[in-house]
């Protein structure tokens, strides 16, 4: 089985000097639109290297939280699956994509069974995942689940140091102040060494900095607005050189990526990583065409 090194890229697919941007689409997988399965295949068919799938395990019908992206919720959070099932089909019916939770949210999950199920999928997948996280921005969501809002971020950064330990140590064990378990066997551990690569969502300045502090990328969304993601790009390496980190471990992924050819080529001009395109579930012949169009648009960037 092939080992992969530590940001998941294979050897002749080097990024951070805007040689070889990677794209990529991030989706919701729902019963409204092709199965995850079928939807991955379509995917890599099109020569797209990655597959992206949103978390929400419910949507609480008395919400105060506003939406961040504006206006009323779309109906697909409401109808989301769970997203490591829907990356194991995805894997499982294809052979080069990778699956990556785009994000999943580690504040609503117990550390010990999510690294569980992401080493587990990493060995049936042959090393091809990727693990976004977040804390969320549903308060009443993750309050259903436990979670103190005010306290999230630190238990996000504690869950993530619990998953590595996990993930990379015969005999794991963590102590920190929301986090704390001793000694433990867990396997099997990842195909990917040390571990698939975390890729910190969240917008600037405290996403990129809980990225450079604990993570091994950072995937904020840049679609809401106008974004300079090029500068962005520019203070991950700038900030990850100021605490110490080599910005070679550091990737920057543009989640729901701009669809133009000028933005794109300034994107992978400037040393982005990755650019990832959003697309909202359709039908199944409406999700091809979507598609079909986003691959056209990657050919005429061109390598």
């Amino acid at each position: 089985m092939q080992k992969i090194d530590y940001l998941g890229r294979m050897n002749t697919d080097q990024t951070g000097n805007g040689a070889a941007m990677r794209f990529g689409i991030c989706a919701f997988a729902t019963e409204a639109t092709l199965s995850p399965g079928e939807l991955a295949v379509e995917v890599e068919r099109r020569g797209f290297a990655s597959l992206w799938f949103a978390e929400h395990s419910h949507i609480p019908l008395s919400r105060r939280t506003p939406w961040p992206g504006g206006g009323d919720l779309p109906r697909y959070y409401y109808e989301a699956m769970d997203p490591i099932v829907a990356m194991t089909a995805a894997a499982a019916a294809t052979t080069t994509l990778r699956v990556g939770t785009g994000i999943t949210l580690v504040v609503q999950r117990d550390p010990i069974q999510l690294a569980k199920e992401i080493a587990s999928l990493d060995v049936i997948s042959g090393g091809r995942v990727d693990v976004g996280v977040g804390a969320g921005w549903n308060i009443e969501e993750m309050e259903d689940h436990g979670t103190d809002p005010a306290t999230r971020w630190k238990l996000m950064r504690e869950r993530v140091e619990a998953m590595k330990a996990i993930w990379t140590m015969e005999a794991a064990e963590y102590h920190g102040e929301l986090v704390d378990f001793g000694p433990m066997a867990s396997f099997p551990k990842p195909v990917q060494r040390p571990h698939p690569p975390v890729l910190v969502g969240g917008d600037p300045p405290q996403g990129m900095r809980r990225a450079i502090r604990y993570g091994d990328g950072w995937m904020p969304i840049v679609g809401r607005e106008d974004i300079d993601v090029a500068a962005l790009a520019a203070d991950l390496r700038r900030g990850a050189e100021a605490a110490g980190r080599d910005p070679a471990t550091l990737e920057f992924i543009a989640f729901g990526a701009p669809e133009d050819e000028a933005a794109l080529t300034r994107l992978r001009a400037g040393g982005v990583d990755r650019a990832l395109f959003f697309i909202a579930p359709e039908g199944p012949d409406a999700t091809r065409a979507r598609l079909d169009a986003l691959a056209a648009l990657v050919a005429r960037i061109g390598d």
